[in-house]
């Protein structure tokens, strides 16, 4: 996934909670959220796209995000959600505002 900054924010890096299993790296100025070496909750991975969609519809620190179909099916098939990932689009790429319009129409 990834994650593209507001214009308020130079760079994000690190951590954003302990309980998701991935953090934010940037490579070659870009940021992307990485899994953590070590124990992933199960939902940690959909909890962690979640988080990063809203916090880019506040826009404070996000401005949004780019999550490949085939990652966000991973995700919800991590966490035992397979109908919910068969309905999403493994081609296709969704930003945020997809995300949370996603999250709702799934009941999630």
């Amino acid at each position: 996934m990834q994650i593209i900054l507001s214009e308020n924010c130079l760079a994000l890096q690190g951590v954003i909670g302990r309980d998701y299993g991935f953090h934010i790296e940037c490579r070659k100025q870009n940021f992307y959220a990485v899994r953590n070496t070590g124990h992933v909750p199960p939902d940690g991975h959909w909890r962690f796209i979640v988080l990063c969609a809203e916090m880019a519809r506040d826009g404070l620190l996000i401005k949004n995000i780019r999550v490949s179909g085939y990652e966000l099916k991973a995700a919800l098939t991590e966490q035992g959600l397979l109908a919910s990932a068969n309905r999403v689009n493994a081609d296709y790429e969704y930003c945020a505002a997809e995300i949370l319009d996603l999250k709702t129409l799934l009941g999630l």
